[in-house]
This record gives C-alpha cells, sequence and structure tokens, in this order.
C-alpha cells in the first residue's frame, strides 16, 4: 500500500510531462525523410502458380427421365401413288397446233349499222287532236248512267237524322235557414244537327215554397262548329206573377272548353233583361270531375212585386265535385253561394231577407 501510495505522483509528474510534450509543431516546418530508391535493390522473382491447378468438384451424375412414349396414332394404309394416265391412249391429247382465228368478216359482222327507222314516214309522228283523249272513253250506256244517281228516299243522309238529348246539369238539394230546398237546372233539346228545338229550364224551391221558376222554349240554329244561335220565348211562373219574355241569343262551347250560354230577353212593360252562364269541366280523373260555374243576371228596370233591381241583379259561383259511375249519371257534392246587388239588395233587406246565401248542396247530373 505504501509503494503505491510513492507512485502515484510520479505517474501524474508523467503524465503532465506528456501533455506538455503535446504542444502545436504546425508553425515549425518539420523535416520529411527522402524517398529511398530501390532500383539497386534485387527483388525476388514473382512465383508462378500455374503449375497449381484447382481439380474441379464432381458434379453428381443426375439419371436422365424415361423418355414418354408417343400418342398411339391409327395405322393407316400408305397410299399408293396412282399411275399417271395416258390421256393421248384416250384421245384427250390437244392438237399442237392452235386453232385458226375465225374471220368475222365473213360472218357479217363488221356489216354497217342498221338505219334508224323513220316514224314519221309511218304517221307515228302525227300530233293528236286536243279534244280526243289518251285512253278511250267508253260509250255511256243507261245503265251507267242510272247508277250515277242516288235512288230516292230510301237511302237518307246518316248524319242529318233526328236526334234529342235531355240533360239535368244539376238537380240538386240543401239546407237553409228557413227549411230544406231543392233546385234544378236543365235543357233538353230535339232536331237534326242544324235545327234544334230547345227546352230550358231552372228553379228553386225554399221550404215547400216555389222562390223563382221559369221556362224557355227555343229555335237554335248551328252558325258554327259547336256554337248554335237561339231565339224563342221565356216564361216565368216565379217569382211573383207569371210573366213572359222574348228571348235571342247563343250558345255553345267556347275555346278551352268552356259551355257558354248568353241569352237577352224583351218582356212585358218594356222589361228588359240578360243572363249570362258560363262552367267548365275540370277532368281530375277519367270519372272524377270538378265543375265550377257562375251565372250572372241583369234587369233593365226594377220590378219592387218581385223584389227585381235594374242594373247587375244577382250572382252566383258555385263548384261542384262529381263522381261519374257512368257517363249518363254522376252524383256530386258542392258548394254555392249567391249574392244580390244594387237594388235587388235593398229590396230584400226590406223584406227581411238575406242579400248572401252560402250553402252546401248534393246532387245528381243525369242525361239521356
Amino acid at each position: 500500500m505504501k509503494t503505491i501510495m510513492t507512485l502515484a505522483p510520479l505517474a501524474a509528474g508523467l503524465l503532465l510531462a506528456l501533455n506538455a510534450a503535446a504542444q502545436d509543431h504546425s508553425q515549425y516546418q518539420m523535416p520529411m525523410p527522402a524517398a529511398q530508391d530501390h532500383s539497386q535493390h534485387q527483388m525476388p522473382a514473382m512465383q508462378d502458380h500455374t503449375q497449381h491447378q484447382v481439380k474441379p468438384k464432381a458434379v453428381p451424375k443426375v439419371k436422365p427421365k424415361p423418355k414418354a412414349k408417343p400418342a398411339a396414332t391409327p395405322k393407316t394404309k400408305a397410299a399408293v401413288p396412282a399411275a399417271p394416265m395416258d390421256h393421248a391412249a384416250m384421245g384427250h391429247a390437244m392438237p399442237a397446233q392452235q386453232p385458226a382465228a375465225v374471220d368475222h368478216s365473213a360472218m357479217g359482222h363488221d356489216a354497217a349499222q342498221p338505219v334508224p327507222m323513220d316514224h314519221a314516214a309511218m304517221g307515228h309522228a302525227m300530233p293528236r287532236p286536243a279534244d280526243q283523249p289518251i285512253t278511250p272513253i267508253p260509250v255511256l250506256t243507261d245503265e251507267v248512267r242510272a247508277a250515277a244517281i242516288p235512288p230516292p228516299n230510301d237511302h237518307p243522309v246518316h248524319d242529318n237524322g233526328v236526334q234529342h238529348y235531355v240533360l239535368f246539369n244539376r238537380l240538386e238539394g240543401f239546407d237553409t235557414d228557413d227549411g230544406t230546398g231543392m233546385a234544378w237546372e236543365g235543357q233538353a233539346w230535339v232536331g237534326t244537327d242544324l235545327n234544334k228545338l230547345w227546352l230550358r229550364s231552372e228553379g228553386e224551391r225554399v221550404g215547400g215554397h216555389t222562390e223563382g221558376a221559369d221556362l224557355e222554349v227555343l229555335y237554335g240554329r248551328a252558325f258554327a262548329r259547336w256554337w248554335d244561335v237561339v231565339a224563342g220565348v221565356r216564361h216565368d211562373f216565379k217569382p211573383g206573377t207569371s210573366q213572359d219574355f222574348v228571348a235571342i241569343g247563343v250558345q255553345g262551347l267556347a275555346p278551352y272548353k268552356f259551355e257558354v250560354e248568353a241569352t237577352a230577353y224583351l218582356g212585358q212593360s218594356g222589361q228588359t233583361a240578360a243572363r249570362l252562364e258560363a262552367e267548365y269541366e275540370t277532368l281530375l280523373t277519367n270519372r272524377l270531375i270538378l265543375q265550377p260555374l257562375v251565372e250572372v243576371s241583369f234587369y233593365g228596370k226594377n220590378d219592387e212585386r218581385r223584389g227585381i233591381g235594374s242594373g247587375l241583379s244577382t250572382a252566383e259561383a258555385g263548384l261542384r265535385l262529381r263522381y261519374e259511375f257512368t257517363r249518363q249519371f254522376a252524383p256530386y257534392i258542392g258548394v254555392v253561394h249567391e249574392r244580390a246587388f244594387g237594388r235587388t239588395a235593398d229590396f230584400r233587406r226590406a223584406a227581411d231577407e238575406g242579400v248572401n246565401d252560402t250553402r252546401f248542396v248534393a246532387g245528381i247530373r243525369i242525361w239521356f
């Protein structure tokens, strides 16, 4: 232990001395040793290793796989080549010489072309008389003339026969403050396509009393497709005492399929009136149809006994939805609103009647 303690300071001093010796000497030019010349030294010759042969390792022999036997093929008899046929012996030998050229000139093939025919000389170019047809017309006989004339009275025109038509466009019931009521509006005609006799009627009963009813008898004449002009008489049963009018108007199918009736009236004591009605049918389905309708009435003079004022008297708007079980029979439901205007409204107020009336209706539409 004492020895170690003695050597430790000695070793530390030796390390400090070495560290002091490892100083930077880059600024000092260090002498480089000169390259030595070995040309005068005799170097031993290179050894020759060619005589040392390295034997390759023996490759293991691989037994060859047995060859697959070829598929057996059917044996066919070897075709025996046919002996060449002797065509000369059969007379098929062609002559060695070429056939002589045919002399077409001797057969007249090089003769001159035929001269065109002169149709003028044969009369073909003669002008045809203007009064003679190209195809001959057979001579008319009595049988041909009789066939051109229709038989009398036993073959009438099919589209001008007498027809008829009856329609109850509205036949409905409703409930009001004065009791249950019913209303109707219908028309019928009989005649041909051009000439018809028209019957039109409409009216209303409430609480067992007829409040309005009229009947029109009109002659109709078609003046355009889907349009008739009508003229005739109108008889009012109600309201009040009965009265008559002379009527004239038009009715038909307007563009966009609006059914229109417009009629003017000239009545007793110089009373005049006009009625305009328009309805439209909207097909929701093939059988379910919505039918809006508007009707307005005008009068030229006041008629206090019947509660009618001059000017716009009443207007009615209805909307009905019907279902056609058949085209001839269709029940419906709807709502109707009626309003009186002007002096007509004053007369109703004086009679303690309502000016506006809205009601629900249910009815049927029939035609045959």
